[in-house]
């Protein structure tokens, strides 16, 4: 079936909202879903992978700071989506790399780390150039990468499938580097690639959003259903403590 972003959006706050997301994050998770989708990212498919643990986020701790410095930053999100942690660490590397001109966050046990791509574009427009890393997969590792130059609309991005060792100290990682002086432009190497390195530029992401923006975004009605039911839990039952809370 076929709904508009603004329909997407919406449903996506509520479902959001009623999983125990605080203000600000529900509407960070959203974006970054839609964001995806409509530059034919695959946000739709990135959310459905996690949904049957969204609930679950509510109950693990926030991210705390690992290790801090005035150009470096650890963040633990204790495996939790990047859905709702993941704006706040790019925000994080963009003030340090204006005041020590770059930055590094890695952020640790973090899930779904494709939505990175959104919050570095959002930093890029604001003339600050990022990139992202991170790796995923025990058996077979497949590598990761994206950036946006300063000042530039629309990212690039790259994956290809590796013969590297698996790692417990990059799995579920993501590094994150901002630089208010240099353009960051970062490649996957060849040498540990298996097959071929699938990029794609930030002219063809921009060419996927025109077409989403005249056609609409294709969404499977049993996807679609889903997210509506548990957005349905915002509207709750009227009791006398939710009475003493109104207004």
């Amino acid at each position: 079936m076929h709904i508009s972003m603004i329909e997407l959006k919406a449903a996506l706050r509520r479902c959001f909202e009623a999983s125990g997301y605080f203000v600000g994050n529900y509407e960070d998770a959203a974006e970054m879903i839609v964001w995806l989708e409509k530059h034919g990212l695959q946000g739709l498919a990135e959310f459905t992978s996690m949904l049957p643990y969204l609930c679950q986020d509510q109950d693990k701790p926030l991210s705390t700071i690992v290790y801090e410095d005035s150009c470096a930053i650890v963040i633990d999100s204790h495996n939790r989506s990047s859905l709702n942690c993941i704006a706040a660490a790019v925000d994080v590397a963009y003030l340090k790399a204006q005041e020590a001109g770059i930055a590094t966050v890695t952020v640790r046990n973090c899930h779904n780390r494709r939505f990175v791509l959104k919050a570095i574009t959002d930093c890029g427009r604001r003339g600050v150039s990022v990139a992202a890393y991170w790796q995923n997969g025990k058996n077979k590792v497949t590598e990761y990468t994206a950036s946006i130059k300063a000042g530039h609309r629309y990212p690039s991005y790259s994956e290809a499938l590796t013969d590297l060792n698996y790692c417990d100290q990059q799995q579920q990682s993501l590094t994150i580097i901002c630089s208010a002086r240099v353009d960051l432009q970062p490649s996957l190497k060849k040498i540990t690639a298996v097959g071929e390195i699938q990029s794609i530029s930030a002219e063809q992401i921009a060419e996927k959003k025109q077409h989403s923006v005249e056609q609409g975004i294709e969404i499977a009605t049993q996807l679609w259903d889903n997210i509506n039911r548990i957005g349905e839990g915002v509207l709750v039952e009227s009791t006398d403590q939710s009475r003493r809370g109104a207004g």
